[in-house]
């Protein structure tokens, strides 16, 4: 859950430092503290994040490293449009945003087998307006999984992937 706040709060102030400050420190509401970084010219942002639970670092860019956890892999032939890798020490994960010209079918089926050879249950499958979308967890790691895939008017797919594991 704690991954998912992270995510939450790393994207928040991606989008609200877009044209303003470059870098700074922030606390948040529950008094977490930390520090962004925002390269204008690459676009990559990093933020560190001082939790009691400890520190959560990520990076955030397209060119981010897509060494996914869990051992997955990015789908052949996709195109990464932002990646956001993250490491609090405990948990690893990532949240990559991807296009790809292969089916939303394939790309289900693609990170379903990666998900079962990592020993995850799928626990929900979702076909909507030409999309799919499926998720699991290993519950005996914590490694949790989702990804959705849907086609725009031209046919390209847009993927979002989001993998969190807890290293034994």
């Amino acid at each position: 859950m704690r991954l998912i706040t992270v995510t939450a709060l790393a994207s928040s102030l991606a989008l609200a430092a877009c044209g303003s400050e470059t870098e700074g420190e922030f606390t948040t509401e529950d008094g977490e503290s930390g520090e962004y970084r925002i390269d204008q010219s690459s676009g990559e942002s990093s933020m560190t994040v001082e939790t009691e639970d400890g520190t959560v670092s990520m990076v955030t860019n397209s060119d981010a490293p897509t060494n996914l956890p869990a051992g997955f892999t990015m789908i052949s032939g996709a195109q990464v449009l932002s990646n956001t890798m993250i490491d609090d020490g405990e948990t690893k994960g990532s949240l990559t945003t991807f296009r790809s010209e292969k089916s939303p079918e394939e790309i289900a089926a693609h990170y379903r087998e990666q998900a079962e050879e990592a020993g995850i249950t799928i626990q929900i499958e979702t076909n909507l307006n030409g999309g799919k979308m499926l998720g699991g967890e290993n519950e005996a790691t914590g490694t949790t999984f989702s990804v959705s895939a849907y086609p725009d008017d031209e046919g390209v797919v847009t993927g979002q992937l989001t993998i969190s594991e807890e290293p034994g």
